[in-house]
């Protein structure tokens, strides 16, 4: 069984996702994952818009590997639909999506928006909370957000020991910090798709703030990991870039599993490209 629940759709927990599903927003579909085709900006007021509503919610920004993980996994599936927002965050979904015919504006991945919803974050008085990361790592890119962002409110910031979500005693202590903090918006970082799981079980301790999973996203606001500027991102170097840096843990994502799976993805995105025009025309 699953170590989650998925929120029910009568809930006050998905009255969000409502809202977002009758403006049509998820239209972009990959290996059976519905995403929104919208820009950075545009995610940022999406969420800071329901925040001052009352709308909580919880965003999944989907890379390849993560898309990858859940297209082979339908637990995984049900777990990522289950969000209330679902964006491109990698470059080869972007160019997937303009062979599909549906293209999605720009990728808009979490390690961005730390920053640019923080910015908004502290522009409109909301309060943020840093969950996850290296050791020491959440307490050291609270700082850095708060120096970058004049007037920020940090929440609080735990990083809960490895195997954590085994431990009932380490998940109750966790609710009940958040419990207590009732944060805006909740950055979790402990990778894909353990953080997603951690947002299914615990969301409801914080209904009304906005949930995201940003991967190794507080490492690179410390700067303990570096980035290629942004043009390199959008060029799809990044990939390369990480792989320098840490090579013995991405050998195998990057080399051996990404490439198979980006040229499927790219492939069967053109020929469904095609099937649809032909399903099309034969309606006509």
């Amino acid at each position: 069984m699953p170590d989650f629940d998925l929120i029910d759709q009568s809930s006050p927990l998905h009255q969000s996702a409502n809202f977002l599903d009758e403006q049509s927003l998820h239209s972009v579909h990959l290996c059976r994952v519905s995403l929104a085709p919208v820009t950075e900006v545009e995610c940022v007021q999406l969420i800071a818009d329901a925040i001052d509503t009352g709308c909580g919610g919880w965003c999944v920004t989907v890379n390849l590997e993560n898309l990858r993980k859940t297209a082979a996994n339908p637990e995984l599936q049900r777990l990522v639909e289950s969000s209330t927002l679902r964006v491109a965050d990698g470059i080869t979904l972007v160019w997937a999506s303009w062979l599909r015919g549906v293209p999605l504006p720009e990728r808009v991945c979490g390690s961005n928006l730390i920053y640019s919803l923080t910015d908004e974050a502290a522009k409109r008085g909301l309060s943020v909370f840093l969950l996850g990361g290296n050791e020491g790592t959440a307490d050291r890119a609270a700082e850095i957000l708060r120096q970058r962002n004049r007037g920020l409110k940090i929440a609080g910031t735990l990083c809960p020991p490895v195997g954590f979500e085994r431990d009932l005693e380490q998940v109750e202590k966790i609710l009940e910090i958040l419990r207590r903090a009732q944060p805006d918006i909740i950055y979790v970082a402990v990778g894909f798709p353990k953080s997603e799981r951690l947002i299914a079980r615990i969301r409801h301790v914080c209904p009304n703030a906005w949930w995201l999973g940003v991967g190794i996203s507080f490492s690179y606001v410390t700067q303990d990991i570096k980035r290629p500027p942004r043009w390199a991102q959008n060029l799809g170097f990044e990939t390369l870039y990480r792989l320098l840096q840490e090579p013995q843990r991405l050998a195998r994502r990057y080399l051996l599993d990404g490439p198979p799976f980006a040229a499927k993805l790219l492939l069967l995105s053109l020929v469904q490209r095609f099937t649809d025009q032909i399903a099309a025309s034969n309606r006509r």
